[in-house]
């Protein structure tokens, strides 16, 4: 699936009424595919409620970011506060979605998405705190790296932000839901055989009854 369609499914766990924090890269596409009747309010770390969409080429405040630094736009209704207060917002449990992109999840819901050591990085941003506070966490992620090796283990190789921390894995070639007794697969991309997955997947995992074809209409 494309970058596109992974944020169309994910797209399809927003409900009416949540308030909704997005993380840096494909999760930021999410607030493009918003369904019909659905009406979310976006949050983002940086100390904004009532995100609106990416402005116009021309149209952009450079003193308007969201918390991945791209310049936003704001609703009807808008508010502006410190960092202090949006954190006491999410470790308050007053968030009821987020939607984040991972390096590596493991088989239990662990997360990994803020460093690969040895690189420079600006600072471990708000992805903490988010998994840690936030009612539900959706990962969004390609299911293999560049060098097609499994990113869905057994154990996670690189710096966690959290451990048993994610409700749903969303990758290019399935779907997991995380639950007690370890991953499920509950959707096929299209054109993904489960021998792919397999193949593909260090983690252990069951299949789903129910097993269904991803719907990103």
């Amino acid at each position: 699936m494309t970058r596109e369609q992974l944020a169309m499914r994910a797209a399809q766990e927003l409900r009416d009424g949540f308030y909704v924090n997005l993380g840096i890269g494909i999760p930021t596409l999410v607030a493009n595919y918003i369904p019909a009747g659905v009406q979310i309010t976006l949050q983002s770390e940086n100390g904004l409620l009532g995100m609106g969409p990416f402005p116009y080429e021309g149209e952009e405040d450079p003193d308007l970011v969201n918390a991945g630094k791209q310049t936003v736009t704001t609703l009807p209704g808008a508010s502006f506060f410190s960092s202090a207060e949006s954190f006491a917002m999410i470790r308050g449990g007053h968030i009821d979605l987020s939607i984040l992109g991972a390096m590596e999840v493991s088989e239990r819901g662990d997360l990994a998405n803020w460093m690969i050591p040895g690189k420079m990085v600006k600072g471990m941003g708000g992805a903490m705190d988010l998994v840690a506070g936030v009612k539900r966490v959706v990962v969004v992620m390609e299911h293999t790296n560049k060098a097609g090796e499994s990113k869905v283990l057994k154990e996670c190789k690189l710096p966690l932000t959290g451990k048993k921390c994610l409700d749903l894995i969303i990758t290019d070639l399935c779907v997991f839901e995380v639950t007690d007794n370890g991953l499920l697969l509950t959707e096929l991309a299209p054109g993904v055989t489960e021998e792919e997955i397999k193949t593909k997947t260090e983690a252990g995992y069951s299949v789903s009854s129910t097993l269904s074809p991803i719907s990103v209409a």
